[in-house]
């Protein structure tokens, strides 16, 4: 049997399956999913996901698919170690979903903000201040921050 460590991901099945050199194909059960084990001239290897770990199908019908869609059609199905009533462990994926909401926040609050300054950049009776004027008013900030610093440092 293939371990987690001898993996195939996609898109070599993919070209595998265009070059006709797979052998076969067998559909593996285990807790809360199955696994796809393909066989190739000397070599057996289990479908990878995309960070390299093999890749677990919750669904039957998804898994029926994706291997059609790929151009394998036949295939073994060896159910005894499936166990449907047993949730796969995926402690990643709670940070994961967070950091997915956290970004689609910052997302929509950033684009709340490009509106709200295009609004007022768009507004009659917005006022413009030249490039030379935001200088002339840095050099006075400076200025003022570096009396205020040697005052300090006395």
């Amino acid at each position: 049997m293939a371990s987690a460590g001898n993996t195939i991901d996609h898109i070599t099945l993919q070209h595998l399956v265009e070059a006709g050199t797979v052998q076969s194909a067998e559909v593996v059960g285990q807790p809360g999913g199955w696994k796809i084990l393909v066989k190739y001239g000397m070599v057996e290897q289990v479908l990878a996901a995309r960070r390299g770990a093999v890749r677990i199908f919750s669904r039957f019908e998804t898994l029926v698919n994706y291997l059609k869609n790929i151009g394998i059609s036949q295939f073994n199905v060896n159910a005894s170690n499936y166990d449907p009533a047993e949730k796969r462990a995926r402690p990643d994926s709670s940070e994961r979903m967070k950091r997915t909401y956290s970004a689609a926040d910052h997302d929509k609050w950033f684009r709340e903000q490009v509106e709200e300054g295009i609004r007022q950049a768009d507004a009659p009776d917005a006022v413009w201040v030249s490039n030379d004027e935001v200088m002339a008013m840095g050099a006075k900030f400076r200025e003022k921050w570096a009396k205020m610093a040697a005052g300090s440092v006395a």
